[in-house]
């Protein structure tokens, strides 16, 4: 029988029919560790969990620390660079892409700003309300669908940017140079083998 009492602090609770199962525990942390031996230790719960199944703990830790680093960092980055021109990562991503390589037809502008194509078309209709960018029809081709960088877009993108990569800078600092540039083309590697797949 579930008990009608306010859960502890951080701590949420749910009652089930053969009584009330806690979840006060935050996810562990231990695939994020230096410690060899937290790794072990969480390998080890896995194993537990688990059973048996042969698993990959390495490739399962660097995959979950991709994961974790991207969303603190653009977390980091939408709140502290962003919000001041109340932008989402996606339509920065956008402004960004439109500045550096000109009109894009939707199709690639999605791809290059890794978003849906459903994504793109809510965030071009943000983008356009505010001025920042447009649509228009191919000249050649009525089909497709050519998006442009406005004059007040690449205002705010030039203005933004050295802001965004003094976040970037900011959230690498533990790096070095050297092993900054290992890093990226670790992640390149990455990114080449799931494209690969796909």
């Amino acid at each position: 029988m579930c008990r009608n009492r306010e859960p502890e602090q951080g701590a949420i609770r749910r009652c089930l029919s053969y009584g009330v199962a806690a979840y006060h525990r935050p996810m562990s942390r231990r695939l994020a560790a230096d410690s060899a031996t937290d790794l072990v230790r969480a390998e080890r719960d896995i194993r537990d969990r688990i059973g048996g199944q042969p698993l990959d703990f390495a490739a399962m830790a660097a995959v979950s620390n991709i994961y974790r680093a991207a969303n603190v960092t653009r977390n980091r980055l939408e709140r502290q660079v962003l919000a001041h021109e109340d932008l989402s990562w996606a339509a920065f991503t956008v402004l960004f892409v439109l500045w550096i390589w000109g009109d894009q037809q939707t199709r690639h502008l999605a791809a290059e700003a890794g978003v849906t194509k459903g994504t793109l078309t809510g965030v071009l209709k943000t983008l356009e309300k505010r001025g920042l960018a447009r649509r228009r029809g191919h000249d050649a081709d009525g089909r497709l669908v050519l998006v442009s960088l406005e004059p007040k877009g690449q205002d705010i993108i030039e203005r933004l940017f050295p802001a965004f990569n003094q976040g970037e800078a900011q959230v690498s600092t533990g790096l070095t140079t050297r092993e900054k540039d290992q890093l990226a083309s670790l992640l390149r590697t990455i990114i080449r083998t799931v494209e690969e797949e796909d």
